[in-house]
């Protein structure tokens, strides 16, 4: 059974920094790609940031250069560090594991609000 449980969000100045943690239960972890996303009211969720079991990352354009995402296998955990902040990452953001199967779970989301 996979369980996310996200945890760092919270209200920073615009330029500032936060770090979010996600903590992942069950066994899957390490044959897994793990993300970050993001949602605003009435919008798409969308992807921010992915880490595949090898390492390969990738990044949202909007993100790129200032978002860094990471895993660490013993801990079963993912960072999502966000610098340089801006009024527009405001959002909930959801953890994500992806199955090599394709299912997805999903952590409950914690808020980030960005003020300029």
């Amino acid at each position: 059974q996979v369980q996310l449980v996200e945890s760092g969000g919270g209200l920073v100045q615009a330029g500032g920094s936060l770090r979010l943690s996600c903590a992942a239960s069950g066994s899957i972890f390490d044959i897994s790609t793990m993300g970050w996303y993001r949602q605003v009211p009435g919008k798409q969720r969308e992807l921010v940031a992915r880490v595949t079991p090898d390492g390969k990352l990738n990044y949202a354009g909007s993100v790129n250069g200032r978002f860094t995402i990471s895993r660490n296998s013993a801990k079963k955990t993912v960072d999502l560090q966000m610098n340089s902040l801006k009024p527009e990452d405001t959002a909930v953001y959801f953890c994500a594991l992806q199955s090599p199967w394709d299912s997805y779970f999903w952590g409950q989301g914690t808020q980030v609000t960005v003020s300029s």
